[in-house]
């Protein structure tokens, strides 16, 4: 009977999905889970919810328990055999605001910020300073135990977890599963019928490296035939579809993502590119907003007076543990350190590659080169993502400087001088909230 412990368990949407997920799982479906929150009143809707869910679907099998506030997680992680991370260090207010308003005061503008850019390097020193808790009670109470993180931005934070703890962890994100369907669709390909893909690079901006047709055909032929004339047109993945037209492949993660992860497209000296690309500046302070106005409704479908519908989502997290705990193998693309997996990009960096898991763990697999152009792009990002994680291990201020001087939008925007004086309101702000960002 495993024990799965999920921190931040107040997402519950995608508690739903994860833990209802396990309770399909005939390997799983007797599981202990341990749900962990701050927030109490969050903590107890996923309990509801997730109750309902096992009485429907698991017979009650599953054994559920809540743990709120920080004196009781210690006792959440104890004897877990995996521990699925989902937490939101400082949510949209008071963080997100910061992460937005600050640097817009700058004339810095963002899209989502919380993978990249000043606003993904705040987000990460603010989450490794609780991360560092959680890996010190885990190397106490389950130190055997998988780290399942979710949670952005993920090369810095579990490339952190990687390097600098004792624990096993895992990078998981939902945009390779959902990569090449998103090409196809927006290439008007729908019917065709993969048969082969490798994907590979660093997270949110992993490359669609070869994919071949059911009968062994190459198809890139075909996708970048397409994607030359594509964008004649507005459609919603203009910044993708130009990534193949200008570099030659696709990238994993949403347009108004990858809008941000570069010094192209967001740019005050011509703002008929916002235009042009379709790029949804503030959109993730937009969606926050609608998310917490929408809950109550949301809530009230989900809970649906305890009939909740379920069925087995795309998410990784089962099946990794399914794969773990039965010792038969399957294959994901997950972030680990590249331990020579991507020859061209560095070995500290953390990388998403194809990873095969069985009861042995892990096992990150051997890609080789990336086209240099694509790794090129990579250490753009990897630059900021190892002087984030250096300037939260060192406790050292001049790191988040350089990570924010070495940011690709961020140092084609602004001055240096300008960068520093926004990185010391940035840092004094969190402060303020209560949301350090060093700690030795």
């Amino acid at each position: 009977m495993p024990k799965i412990t999920f921190m931040g368990a107040g997402s519950t949407v995608f508690a739903k999905n994860v833990l209802g997920d396990c309770m399909l799982t005939e390997a799983l479906h007797d599981s202990e889970i341990a749900l962990y929150d701050i927030d109490k009143e969050r903590l107890e809707e996923s309990y509801a919810m997730l109750t309902a869910i096992n009485n429907k679907y698991n017979g009650g099998k599953a054994k559920i328990e809540m743990y709120h506030g920080v004196p009781n997680r210690k006792e959440a992680l104890r004897g877990a055999n995996f521990v699925v991370n989902a937490i939101q260090v400082g949510l949209y207010d008071p963080c997100t605001i910061l992460d937005f308003e600050i640097p817009k005061k700058y004339g810095l503008r963002q899209t989502i910020a919380d993978t990249l850019g000043i606003g993904g390097i705040f987000r990460g020193l603010r989450t490794i300073h609780v991360l560092k808790d959680f890996a010190k009670d885990m190397e106490e109470v389950c130190p055997d135990a998988w780290f399942l993180n979710y949670t952005n931005p993920m090369a810095i934070l579990s490339g952190y977890m990687q390097r600098y703890t004792g624990v096993k962890t895992v990078g998981l994100c939902h945009s390779v599963q959902v990569c090449t369907k998103s090409l196809f669709d927006t290439l008007k390909m729908e019917n065709v019928e993969v048969g082969r893909e490798l994907i590979a690079g660093i997270n949110h901006m992993a490359w669609l490296l070869e994919v071949y047709d059911k009968d062994g055909n190459d198809l890139y032929p075909e996708i970048r035939r397409r994607a030359a004339t594509r964008n004649d047109e507005k459609h919603w993945n203009m910044v993708r579809i130009d990534y193949i037209n200008k570099f030659g492949y696709y990238v994993t993660e949403s347009s108004e993502h990858n809008a941000e992860y570069n010094p192209f497209y967001i740019k005050s000296k011509y703002p008929e590119l916002i235009d042009r690309f379709g790029i949804p500046l503030d959109e993730y302070p937009r969606r926050c907003v609608n998310q917490i106005e929408g809950w109550k409704k949301q809530k009230e479908e989900i809970l649906n007076g305890g009939d909740i519908e379920h069925t087995r989502s795309h998410e990784y997290a089962s099946r990794i543990m399914e794969a773990i705990t039965t010792n038969k193998p399957y294959k994901i693309g997950g972030n680990v350190i590249n331990n020579g997996f991507i020859t061209n990009l560095p070995s500290d960096a953390c990388v998403e590659v194809p990873c095969l898991v069985d009861g042995n763990g892990i096992q990150g697999c051997h890609v080789g080169r990336l086209p240099v152009q694509l790794a090129a792009m990579n250490m753009t990002n990897i630059n900021p993502q190892l002087l984030t994680i250096e300037a939260a291990v060192t406790g050292k201020k001049e790191h988040i400087y350089h990570a924010a001087m070495l940011d690709p939008h961020t140092s084609a925007e602004l001055s240096v001088d300008d960068i520093i004086k926004m990185c010391d309101e940035l840092y004094e702000a969190h402060e303020k909230a209560g949301y350090p960002v060093l700690s030795l």
